[in-house]
C-alpha cells in the first residue's frame, strides 16, 4: 500500500510540474504590444464626443470627427 501511495504522489507531482512549465513558457512567449505611434494628443469628435488620438481623427472644416460617417453628418447635438 505504501508503494502505491508514493507512486500516486510522484505521478501527481510530475503532472503538476509539466503543466506549470507549459503554462509558464506560454506566458513568457507573449510580447506586450507597443504603444501607438504619434504625438498622443487626444481630440474630441464633434459629432459624438468620443476621444481619440489626433492622428486617427478625420478633419472636416474646422472640426474633427472619429469616422467618415460622423464627418458627413456634421456636428451633433450638445450634451
Amino acid at each position: 500500500m505504501g508503494r502505491f501511495l508514493v507512486l500516486v504522489i510522484v505521478v501527481v507531482l510530475a503532472v503538476w510540474l509539466i503543466r506549470r512549465a507549459l503554462s509558464g513558457s506560454a506566458s513568457r512567449g507573449k510580447q506586450p504590444s507597443p504603444p501607438p505611434q504619434g504625438d498622443g494628443e487626444l481630440v474630441t469628435c464633434a459629432h459624438c464626443g468620443v476621444h481619440l488620438p489626433r492622428s486617427e481623427a478625420r478633419p472636416s472644416g474646422e472640426a474633427l470627427y472619429c469616422s467618415e460617417e460622423h464627418a458627413r453628418l456634421g456636428p451633433g447635438e450638445p450634451k
